[in-house]
């Protein structure tokens, strides 16, 4: 494990609506929102999944590897004023996230294969994106969109989300495309439960997570909404 990332615990649940709503009522009482959320208490996220010829990040969740990675873009409510370039990595049940700024030009080249401006030997995971995509011909493979609400609690560094709404935009993979048209990848009504933590949840938190019926499961929308796309017969591989 790289001891200069930041590991945490990542725990995911697939619940329905009537769980949803039990839960947030419990979580009101005993964590706030996270002030990005706005007065809405929700956010937009719009993230565009990148994979190599081979398929690997999607053929090795699917294998349940230990030892993963993946690689995405990701902009907020549809806006271009805040483009992250993200890396995530999941060793086991732990993971870390490292990630760059990117402008709304680079991303623009990027989707119309112009690379060379990621070869920044400063800017470490840009120049491994760009020798990703030269060598392993990692290339943009599907969106992803959800609507998420997050929780926040400082003691163990608690935060947990419900994202709802998952939705993939089919073949496209123009972050800003107007006309973009996402279709529901899932139920309406199963909503996608994560709780990451640092080195422990408070008690108080944890009671108040236990429900019957809840279980830990595997809940990547990655691999959702690849798998949409292959039932569909919108994809093959």
């Amino acid at each position: 494990m790289n001891q200069n990332l930041k590991y945490r615990h990542e725990l995911k649940f697939l619940i329905n609506r009537h769980q949803y709503y039990v839960l947030r009522q419990r979580l009101r009482g005993l964590a706030r929102y996270d002030e990005h959320a706005g007065t809405s208490g929700e956010y937009y996220i719009r993230s565009l999944y990148f994979d190599d010829i081979n398929n690997s990040a999607l053929h090795d969740k699917l294998g349940g590897l230990r030892d993963r990675r993946k690689y995405r873009i990701r902009i907020y409510n549809q806006r271009d004023d805040l483009i992250h370039f993200e890396k995530k990595i999941k060793t086991g049940d732990r993971i870390a996230k490292v990630k760059e700024r990117l402008t709304r030009e680079t991303v623009d080249a990027i989707l119309a294969g112009q690379i060379e401006g990621l070869n920044v030997p400063e800017k470490p995971l840009l120049l491994e994106l760009y020798r990703e995509m030269k060598q392993q011909l990692l290339a943009p493979r599907v969106i992803v969109d959800y609507v998420r609400e997050p929780f926040i609690c400082p003691n163990g560094n608690v935060r947990i989300t419900f994202d709802k709404e998952l939705r993939t935009g089919l073949h496209a993979v123009d972050l800003f495309d107007p006309d973009l048209r996402p279709v529901s990848a899932i139920d309406d009504q199963l909503i996608i439960l994560e709780v990451k933590y640092d080195e422990y949840i408070p008690e108080i938190l944890r009671a108040a997570l236990q429900m019957e019926g809840l279980k830990q499961q595997s809940a990547s929308k990655y691999v959702i909404c690849r798998k949409f796309l292959k039932t569909n017969a919108w994809e093959d591989y």
